[in-house]
């Protein structure tokens, strides 16, 4: 009996509202502290970001849950045959932002889609790699034969964390930003780096008949957390010891005035660390599943600003042999950093602009910096 193959047959996104330029963020997030933000030009002279989606009107009222974009997605997948909603018996739904701690952000997506049957809901936590851990649980589902079609999603809905209003009690509290910018880079700068929006995939186990399909060849990742500390959190507060204290731990007052569930990172931490960690797995894979870097035909990292563009580049080169730029695919200009959504907005963006061919290879990287874990996959055209 030969194995299982499990592909992604169609894909599809939603973005909320309208694509929303650099001269217009704090419109729609407010100003600080009632003042135009310091670090936002140096974030997108370096991020290279001109267009994002919030799922916010000017002012900051919300226009979208996380949960009703990502039902939105699924619902555009299948658009055309919106009844092949009743034969899907899986949906494994990936995000770092879900709209309430409990009930999950799966169940609540499917309770956004009554057209589907009573089925198996899954919802993979984390951060940027939480949308490619929802795939494989699909993947993984479809191929022990268990179930023959799965939906996989990945969505974000930073922008209710982004606001003013979160960060305005912090602001008055650091009035050490005037003379040290650094401390207001690091408390202010992912707000000019992320954005809204949700993608989906349909994954079975037979290509589609007609037209192109993304057969899953593996899908493997790498957690580097047991001796590394926390980068990005949310939730929590990072102690000098380097240990992260979480919110049960605080007082209400405290969670108000600490800014607790604000989403911060340790940038010194990041650069240091982000690009070398996920580029000397790539080779050890490659070289695992016997590819060769020169086979790859499309790249697909996931960055969250042009800055490590250059640097993946070099490591690339250093471990394997180097992809050159004109393989890589990034859309992170035109659509902002999504998160967990990102490497499914790069695939349904590749998979329908018609440059795709039958036998190339597309290999995908997504780093996620909260703890330094990674995943990579291997798809090929057919």
């Amino acid at each position: 009996m030969s194995a299982i193959q499990v592909y992604i047959n169609s894909t599809s996104s939603y973005f909320p509202n309208n694509p929303v330029s650099n001269d217009e963020m704090e419109e729609y997030l407010g100003y600080i502290d009632g003042r135009p933000s310091k670090s936002k030009k140096i974030v997108l002279r370096n991020n290279a970001i001109v267009n994002r989606y919030y799922a916010l009107e000017k002012g900051g009222k919300s226009t979208h849950t996380n949960a009703q974009m990502t039902a939105l997605a699924v619902k555009e997948l299948l658009e055309k045959n919106p009844g092949k909603l009743k034969d899907i018996e899986l949906l494994s739904c990936g995000t770092s932002s879900p709209d309430q701690m409990m009930p999950s952000h799966g169940v609540m997506t499917h309770g956004w889609l009554p057209e589907m049957e009573s089925i198996e809901v899954v919802s993979p936590a984390g951060v940027c790699c939480a949308g490619m851990h929802a795939i494989k649980y699909a993947y993984l589902a479809i191929k022990s034969g268990e179930m023959k079609t799965a939906i996989a999603t990945g969505s974000e809905r930073f922008s209710g964390l982004l606001v003013s209003h979160v960060f305005e009690e912090e602001a008055q509290k650091l009035k050490e930003m005037e003379e040290n910018p650094f401390i207001a880079f690091q408390k202010d700068f992912l707000r000019w780096m992320l954005s809204d929006g949700a993608s989906a995939f349909l994954m079975s186990d037979k290509p589609n008949p007609d037209g192109l399909s993304l057969r899953i060849d593996w899908i493997e990742g790498i957690s580097y957390a047991n001796n590394m500390e926390t980068c990005m959190y949310m939730g929590g507060e990072k102690m000098e010891d380097g240990t992260l204290k979480g919110f049960m731990d605080y007082t209400p007052e405290e969670i108000m005035n600490r800014s607790v569930f604000s989403i911060k990172q340790d940038i010194t931490l990041l650069s240091d660390n982000i690009v070398h960690l996920g580029g000397k797995k790539i080779k050890q894979l490659l070289d695992k599943n016997g590819v060769a870097m020169s086979e790859i035909d499309h790249f697909l990292p996931h960055i969250s600003s042009e800055f490590f563009k250059s640097k993946i580049y070099d490591l690339v080169e250093f471990y394997g042999g180097g992809i050159p730029y004109e393989k890589w695919f990034i859309n992170l200009y035109t659509v902002g950093n999504v998160g967990a959504a990102s490497v499914f907005l790069m695939i349904d963006e590749l998979f329908n602009n018609g440059t795709l061919k039958k036998g190339e290879k597309i290999l995908l990287l997504v780093p996620e910096s909260a703890r330094f874990s990674y995943m990579y996959a291997l798809l090929t055209v057919c």
